[in-house]
Formats: structure tokens, sequence, C-alpha cells
């Protein structure tokens, strides 16, 4: 099915019940798209499955040449950082992206000015990285707000939804820390056997023997 050059293959993906994939199919049959063009991929379960559009990704699919159409940017992906490293993907592999909701993409040039096509795509990825960027930032902020607005109790930040303090929860001691302590106190033991028979990340060890060294003082 894939072993043409210059092909041009539609994408539609739904990824919950209330989207319309006929919508999508009725305008790629609108252009002219054949059926054995039109890939589709719908939602499965809570992961990011697309079966279809990996395939024409891989070692089979799209060529350098081709033409990838879709309804809309947010059928490449699931947020705005991914659409934008899809579109750089595609780009990378020489395969043009149509998208039917952004109309000068649609549009062809001539031949000797196909540098037209890189520079829109060019600007389109640079205006989806800002908008990811922007989003990002005020996540960022909006997360730090909350962070801000919940009660101090016991000297940690608790959520008022679930009662319960945010953040990691505090690592304890190995069962055996106080043995390895003491043999590392009386230098039986080196920092470094300390360290491994502690079986705790090397950083972590670090900070719960500062911590245990101020309690025993």
């Amino acid at each position: 099915m894939l072993d043409k050059v210059n092909r041009e293959f539609y994408y539609a993906r739904v990824s919950s019940k209330g989207q319309n994939l006929a919508r999508q199919i009725k305008e790629f049959y609108d252009m002219g798209a054949a059926d054995e063009n039109i890939i589709v991929d719908k939602k499965s379960g809570k992961n990011f499955v697309r079966p279809g559009y990996e395939m024409l990704k891989g070692k089979g699919g799209l060529k350098p040449g081709d033409t990838l159409i879709v309804k809309e940017l947010d059928r490449l992906g699931r947020n705005k950082e991914g659409i934008k490293r899809e579109l750089e993907y595609w780009k990378s592999v020489g395969v043009r992206v149509k998208i039917l909701d952004v109309p000068v993409t649609m549009q062809d040039f001539p031949e000797n000015q196909t540098w037209i096509q890189e520079m829109v795509l060019n600007i389109l990825i640079e205006v989806i990285s800002s908008i990811a960027e922007q989003e990002r930032k005020q996540i960022n902020q909006r997360i730090l707000e909350g962070i801000e607005a919940m009660p101090i109790i016991d000297g940690k930040r608790v959520s008022t939804r679930t009662s319960r303090p945010v953040g990691r929860p505090p690592v304890e001691y190995p069962e055996n820390w106080d043995v390895l302590y003491s043999l590392w106190r009386d230098k039986y033991i080196t920092t470094k056997e300390f360290y491994r028979e502690s079986g705790i990340k090397r950083t972590t060890f670090y900070k719960k023997l500062k911590e245990y060294s101020g309690k025993t003082r």
C-alpha cells in the first residue's frame, strides 16, 4: 500500500467519544481521498496509542516527497510540545504536512518556489513553540500559586483537597543505619562502605548523614 512515490495520505484521529471521526473523513473524501489512503486511530483506554500514525512513521511508511494531510494541528499530538516535535520530525524526513484548518499550509507553489512552503512550516513551528512555552509558564505559575495557598501544618504544606502533605514522602533510615553509623563514626568502616551498605541513593545518603549527625551531637 505504501510503495509509490509522491503520495498523499490522510490521517484522522479521535481522542474522546464526543469527537466526530466522520467529519474528518468526509473532508478527506471531499478532497478526493481514497479509502486506502486514509489512516484512522481511535482512543484506546487512557494511553495515547496511535498504531496507524506510527505505521506512517515506520519503515514502510511515508517517504521524502510524500504529503501527510490532517484536519487540525492537534491531530498530530496531545499538546503543543508534541505537535511541534511531530512537525519537526516530518520536516526532517522530507514529508510535507498540510493542515486543513491552516489554509496557508494547503497552498501549492511552483517548483522554484518550494522554499515558501518550508518558510511557512518554520513559522508555524516557531509559533507553536512560543505558545507551548507560554503555556508551560502559565501552568508552572498556577502550580506555584496553588502551593503558596496551601495551609502550613507542622512545617509542611498540606493539600486542602486531600488534607495530606504535598511533596515527596521523606526517606526513612535503613534498619541497619544505627549500627553502620556507629561503625563509621568509630572508623571501622569507610564512608564509601557506609554508603554502599545503607542501600539508599548517594545524594539521599549524604543528606541523611548530615541530618543524623546533627541529631547525635
